[in-house]
């Protein structure tokens, strides 16, 4: 024998585009004993709720047409649906978004992905209200009734008098408990506002003011320089310096908490009256509200580069962060809040160019800068898409037998209108905006298909290799051995053939780190070079317990070694210090016979330079080594 059917709990309408949604709710609802109702898009629902009457509707944002805000709007604007409760269920889980749910009537809101219990507490919840409010109107409703009827019948009502005295206080009992009720709705409705508020306006990770706050208070600060003209106020845009690396090489959670004890270092340089944001990232932004001249500025980016100066210590780690400030003065002349932040970020970036932890004052020209900049970056990205770029390969000749033992990859642009664009303008806003990544990887496929076509091509180059530098942003990749992998299973190139560069700043800061990935790297029997050995910083006692192979020494060291005899020293330095550590020395920027004199006499074994050879394109470098070519 059947059980007799449940009675409904509620007639429930779902609106979403989703059918995955729409039956996964179904379900849900339906086991739960409430009868539903469907509709996939804002016109049906809308049907749906004029003509079904449900006690409650659960209702999606983002859907093609009518979107969630506006169907819950035209519910309320309708007399027969305006007291059905709506509530939100989307992923969209922004405070704004929150805010503008309950703004047009919402009465409350869930975020997917959701949990089975909480739709059901909360769909609970309201159809619970619901029916409070209706039994309050019904309970009204007989009241009035029975008051009319003491009009008609006084003498019933005196000897009803003390039943309905009874009735009354119990009926105003229950309308009290549930006044009591909703206004504690209200009250918590009221700190949720509140709260989304406070979260649309500050930072979560460190609770600074953000981007919405900053624009509010410079626009105040502008309309005070309008009234007085002798008013004055600075914006500091703060970029903290090498603090993608920490964050890529470290992981996250250690940037995250670094950004914190950052912060909690810029708000120990300001006055009372000062305020720091949280761009996003590791940007920051300093009002100075109100100063008495540019110099006031200039004071405070100097305390916060001393107050940076100190080490981190975050998550066993000891970090070096330094920053690159702009600083713009607010005066009457600014009428919008966006270009001042425009103008300290251009100031930002030419203190960056200056070589890191530097200030800049803004003026005039930076604008143009950032403009030529910005066209920079486009053409950059154009240039890899189009085919602009070339790889040119330097010959790296062995001193003592006068051979070509390898090359060096050297990445050279042809603008289609500008022409030769120098490496020294376009490498480091490559740099600055990552495309060096990209662009990086497709120089190294290059340079090992071109090896690996040459090893084939001659019997005598079986043993030739290519140097390809890694910047230090391609170095901090995280996916960077897998990339290497790819392009020499790819290229079918032998790993003992490939000679990868850093210079001595890749290492700086992340030592542990930068240890390990190049030990994977011995481990794929990589060759490894330091270059520009000795205009860095890199350390001593660390170097020798990196597995390097050959040290580069800079043009700078070998230029002046057939005249200067302190020059010729140095150089005599490095290759007894690389000869101690079992490594070789390749000596850039040989350019005359007496340079490659000297240098076999201090026992250098490798020399580059135009002595030797130009870059020279694929092709010139594929006749070369047909020449069997000896120096």
């Amino acid at each position: 024998m059947s059980s007799p059917e449940r009675p409904s709990k509620g007639n429930i309408l779902i609106v979403d585009d989703t059918p995955a949604n729409l039956e996964l709710l179904n379900t849900i609802l339906t086991r739960a004993g409430y009868e539903v109702c469907v509709a996939v898009d804002g016109s049906t629902g809308l049907e749906g709720a004029r003509y079904g009457k449900p006690d409650l509707v659960l209702l999606d944002i983002m859907m093609p047409g009518m979107n969630g805000y506006d169907v819950c709007r035209c519910l309320k604007e309708n007399r027969e649906t305006r007291d059905i409760p709506v509530i939100f269920i989307s992923a969209l889980d922004d405070a704004l978004d929150k805010v503008k749910a309950f703004t047009v009537g919402g009465t409350d809101y869930i975020s997917k992905p959701f949990q089975f219990k909480e739709v059901l507490a909360r769909v609970r919840n309201q159809l619970t209200i619901r029916d409070l409010q209706q039994r309050l109107r019904e309970q009204n409703q007989r009241l009035q009734q029975e008051i009319g009827d003491r009009a008609l019948a006084e003498a019933e009502v005196r000897q009803l008098n003390e039943k309905l005295e009874e009735r009354v206080q119990k009926r105003t009992a229950e309308l009290e408990a549930a006044n009591s009720q909703l206004q504690r709705e209200i009250q918590q409705r009221k700190r949720v506002q509140k709260q989304l508020m406070y979260m649309a306006l500050h930072d979560a990770l460190t609770g600074l003011p953000n981007r919405v706050l900053l624009m509010e208070k410079l626009e105040a600060a502008l309309k005070e320089t309008q009234k007085n003209h002798q008013y004055r106020f600075a914006v500091l845009f703060i970029d903290c310096d090498r603090f993608k690396v920490v964050n890529d090489s470290l992981g996250h959670l250690t940037g995250d908490r670094l950004l914190s004890l950052i912060s909690d270092r810029l708000e120990l340089c300001l006055r009372p009256v000062d305020t720091l944001f949280r761009l996003g990232g590791d940007e920051f932004t300093i009002l100075l509200n109100p100063i008495n001249g540019i110099e006031n500025a200039i004071e405070t980016a100097e305390t916060i580069q001393q107050q940076l100066t100190a080490p981190f210590h975050v998550d066993g780690h000891e970090v070096f962060i330094g920053a690159s400030i702009g600083i713009v003065l607010g005066t009457a002349q600014y009428t919008q809040a966006e270009h001042l932040l425009r103008d300290a970020d251009a100031a930002m970036y030419c203190a960056k160019d200056l070589g890191k932890g530097r200030y800049r004052v803004f003026d005039s020209g930076m604008h143009d800068r950032a403009v030529n900049f910005l066209q920079l970056e486009t053409n950059l990205r154009r240039a890899l898409e189009r085919g602009e770029f070339k790889v040119n390969y330097q010959p790296i000749v062995d001193l003592q037998r006068g051979g070509i033992v390898g090359f060096e990859a050297l990445l050279r642009w042809h603008h289609p209108e500008r022409g030769q664009i120098s490496p020294a303008e376009f490498i480091p806003a490559a740099e600055e905006t990552g495309l060096i990544v990209p662009i990086g990887e497709w120089v190294l496929r290059q340079s090992c298909t071109y090896l690996r076509r040459w090893q084939c091509q001659y019997d005598h180059a079986k043993n030739l290799t290519v140097s390809v530098n890694i910047s230090v942003k391609q170095f901090a990749q995280i996916d960077l051995l897998n990339r290497i992998d790819d392009i020499l299973k790819d290229s079918q190139l032998d790993g003992r053939f490939l000679k990868l560069e850093i210079t001595e700043s890749t290492i700086v800061g992340n030592y542990e780190v930068a240890k390990s990935i190049l030990e994977e790297l011995k481990n794929r029997k990589i060759q490894l070079s330091i270059d520009d050995f000795g205009t860095g910083y890199s350390s001593l006692s660390h170097l020798h317990r990196l597995p390097v192979d050959i040290l580069k020494i800079d043009r700078s060291f070998v230029d002046p070694i057939d005249e200067d005899n302190d020059e010729r020293e140095i150089v005599q330095a490095i290759v007894t210090l690389a000869h101690s550590l079992n490594m070789k020395v390749i000596a850039e920027g040989v350019e005359t016979a007496i340079h490659v004199e000297q240098l076999r006499n201090l026992g250098c074994e490798y020399g580059q330079g135009y002595y030797f050879s130009r870059p020279l394109t694929a092709q010139a470098a594929t006749a070369l080594l047909g020449e069997e070519h000896h120096w």
